[in-house]
């Protein structure tokens, strides 16, 4: 005898099949991107909120595996990798490939202050100015790269650095051998410093050998966690070498095309939700650091002296002249920036009020005294 199948159970039959082809076709998108840092420090944690907005956003139909530094390459060529296609994609910084043409430099925001911006006019150039473009023209045309770029990491302002020793002018640092990296170190190298560069995970052990006598890294949180603290107790800030630097997200050309548009908007969202979201958390966790150095750790933390940071500024731009006269393309994007900064910097510094003016009133600046390797106590009221 035939027995009919009731209709919710062949309806309910139709669902499960649907929804098990709708869970399979969502698992399909997988990009692996590696990072150019360890996995232990921020920066890679702003890597990892991107990877997870972009799951949740996309129901977990489109996900990034990310991998620390090293995990498929070696730091510094995640870049070629990307390009060759041995990664989907990367988390990095512009300023790493400044030996391919010193344009990359600019892609970051560049050195110097960049003609005044701060973090917000830099992305504010990025997305509204032509940076974003100006970017993918380098990479894709002038480097012939087949990488799509998208800015995501705001690292900066960063510190000037830690030192073995008081820094008083700009004397006492000519003949020191010193961690730098991308082009500052080349206006370092003018201004006298002896510079070596190498990725953020070697600095503390090449400290601890005695092989470098100061470095730069970023400054504060991230500082922390690389353990600076332990080996000097000299910290200056602030520098104006990665004044508003900014990394990025790099994907494969053909994996990029090959995403629907709908993935590829959902990549481009959540790098700009990532910038704000992981931004605002890290100038708390700065600040909570800067606290623990000074209480816990007895770090000497000291204002750079202004003629190091106006040295710098002048060094930086020559060297930008001079490059500007030989790389046609490093002009574009150096003239784009100083056109946008024209228009924005003395608008907002007449809208502005400077941010010393609230904060002097209502939090008294310290005045630090170098007594011991201690830092003062107790803020001074002016």
């Amino acid at each position: 005898m035939r027995h009919s199948v009731p209709h919710f159970v062949r309806a309910a039959v139709a669902f499960a099949a649907v929804a098990a082809f709708s869970g399979a076709a969502q698992a399909q998108t997988v990009l692996k991107m590696q990072a150019t840092w360890p996995a232990s420090l921020t920066l890679y944690e702003n890597f990892l909120y991107f990877a997870d907005r972009i799951n949740k956003v996309s129901g977990g139909s489109f996900k990034i595996e990310t991998m620390p530094a090293g995990q498929v390459v070696p730091a510094f060529e995640v870049l070629d990798a990307t390009h060759k296609k041995v990664l989907d994609g990367s988390h990095a910084w512009s300023g790493y490939w400044v030996g391919k043409n010193k344009t990359a430099i600019l892609c970051t925001g560049g050195p110097g202050g960049t003609f005044g911006m701060d973090m917000i006019d830099a992305l504010g150039w990025m997305h509204h100015g032509g940076g974003i473009e100006l970017a993918n023209e380098f990479f894709q045309k002038e480097l012939k790269l087949n990488v799509h770029w998208i800015p995501i990491l705001p690292s900066g302002p960063q510190a000037f650095g830690w030192f073995k020793r008081p820094i008083k002018n700009l004397a006492d640092f000519k003949g020191m051998k010193c961690r730098q990296t991308g082009m500052a170190a080349e206006v370092w190298q003018r201004m006298g410093m002896t510079t070596v560069n190498m990725p953020g995970g070697e600095i503390i052990p090449s400290a601890q050998r005695g092989v470098i006598d100061c470095a730069e890294w970023v400054g504060g949180v991230e500082d922390l966690r690389l353990g600076f603290q332990n080996v000097w107790k000299y910290h200056y800030t602030p520098g104006v070498h990665e004044n508003v630097t900014i990394g990025e997200v790099l994907v494969n050309g053909d994996v990029w095309k090959a995403l629907p548009a709908q993935q590829q908007e959902a990549i481009r969202s959540a790098a700009t939700e990532t910038f704000l979201r992981w931004w605002v958390k890290w100038q708390k966790q700065n600040a909570e650091a800067i606290e623990e150095m000074r209480t816990k750790h007895g770090t000497v933390i000291l204002r750079t002296p202004p003629d190091i940071l106006i040295a710098f500024l002048k060094a930086w731009d020559e060297i930008a002249a001079e490059e500007s006269a030989k790389n046609p393309f490093f002009k574009k994007v150096l003239d784009s920036q100083r056109a946008y900064a024209a228009k924005v910097v003395p608008a907002k510094r007449f809208m502005y009020p400077p941010y010393s003016f609230a904060a002097n009133y209502y939090w008294a600046e310290a005045k630090p005294e170098v007594k011991g390797g201690k830092a003062p106590a107790k803020s001074e009221k002016k």
